[in-house]
């Protein structure tokens, strides 16, 4: 079984990087400068079968784990952060929450068209006011009849405008009660939902981050995802996945900013040898790589424990804090050893530094992945 998972994440590796290098790298400078989100690589990114990576193959999926799940965002992430950041929270948002919440009906309606990569997930549970607490939200739905009637805004939405469904968390209950909230599932052309004003971003320019509106948007009964009032406590629980989706992410833009610049350091050369060969380089090249390690080896411990079925809250948060604290310190230093031209927007380095970031803060912040990793330990 181990030799099994080995081989297949090898597999996922070179088929990615095959795409990276044919329908990436050719146009990510354009779509980064551009600030384009290239719906049409996500469609082959489904024919590829990345877009239902962990959706069984009944529903339309490839049935496989999260070993090849982590290896498909890192090795994506190389060629472009932001494709990367969509095909994960496609995944493990959206996707991911009608197949662990949804009924059999739910699945049997929604998953086919979200694994094949037709249509594009979202998952809506920020909103301006409320970004970590998620718990005062002000987003309400009211039953009525044999509908729920939604009101609000979400913003920060991966794929708020372009998705072709979304999952989105609402108030059906108290401010602040943990059981208030419940989740719908909200196709898009369904009256009163609409997409709003598109995020002007530092980084991650390929990904698409928009609000989305709800007037008076009515979403049927059979819509609701599990019990009402689940809906807060399923986010949580789809958050600890969606960390090791973020970990990923960052792995892979340290990966890349480490690869791109060993191989600068070995090329480039001052006072007639390489750049590799002074120390104040090679120091820096050594701490990269131990520090990419070390993020690697925390996303497969928490990898590990959520396949045996075991408690990844600690874990997630711990890979997600490190790897995405790890891309920028990464990415940092890799602009340092590029010097000018790690400045420039002609090398790749520039564009992880910017993306980097954004793994600091999507899907819980860097202090509230402290937050969660302290509670753990003094519970």
């Amino acid at each position: 079984m181990v030799q099994h998972t080995i081989e297949t994440q090898k597999m996922i590796a070179e088929s990615v990087q095959m795409f990276g290098e044919k329908h990436i790298a050719p146009f990510r400078e354009k779509w980064d400068e551009e600030e384009h989100f290239p719906v049409e690589v996500f469609k082959q990114l489904g024919e590829l079968g990345l877009m239902g990576i962990l959706v069984p193959d009944q529903y339309g999926g490839t049935g496989l784990g999260y070993h090849e799940y982590v290896t498909a965002i890192a090795e994506l992430a190389y060629f472009d952060p932001g494709i990367a950041l969509s095909m994960a929270a496609h995944n493990s948002l959206c996707t991911n929450h009608i197949l662990m919440f949804g009924n059999e009906d739910q699945k049997q309606k929604w998953l086919p068209k979200l694994a094949s990569g037709e249509w594009i997930g979202a998952w809506g549970l920020t909103e301006p006011n409320t970004g970590s607490d998620a718990g005062n939200m002000m987003t309400v739905a009211v039953e009525k009849d044999d509908h729920w009637v939604l009101n609000g805004a979400k913003n920060f939405i991966t794929h708020g405008k372009s998705g072709n469904v979304a999952v989105v968390m609402a108030r059906t209950g108290e401010k602040g009660d943990k059981h208030a909230m419940t989740a719908f599932v909200v196709e898009r052309g369904t009256e009163g939902f609409a997409g709003g004003r598109k995020e002007k971003k530092l980084g991650m320019r390929t990904s698409e981050t928009t609000e989305m509106i709800f007037t008076d948007c009515k979403v049927p009964k059979e819509n609701v995802l599990g019990k009402v009032g689940e809906g807060f406590v399923q986010a949580l629980k789809i958050l600890d996945g969606g960390r090791i989706s973020i970990a990923a992410l960052g792995y892979g833009i340290a990966k890349g900013a480490l690869k791109c610049s060993i191989e600068y350091a070995k090329e480039r050369e001052q006072f007639g040898k390489p750049i590799a060969s002074f120390q104040g380089i090679s120091f820096k090249l050594a701490d990269m790589a131990t520090e990419v390690e070390a993020s690697y080896l925390l996303i497969k411990e928490a990898v590990e424990k959520k396949i045996r079925g075991e408690d990844i809250n600690k874990a997630s948060a711990m890979a997600k804090y490190y790897s995405s604290e790890v891309a920028v310190r990464t990415s940092n230093e890799a602009v340092q050893i590029f010097g000018g031209y790690g400045f420039t927007k002609d090398y790749p380095v520039e564009k992880y530094y910017r993306d980097a970031k954004l793994c600091t803060i999507g899907e819980g912040t860097s202090e509230i992945q402290k937050l969660v990793i302290s509670r753990c330990l003094i519970k």
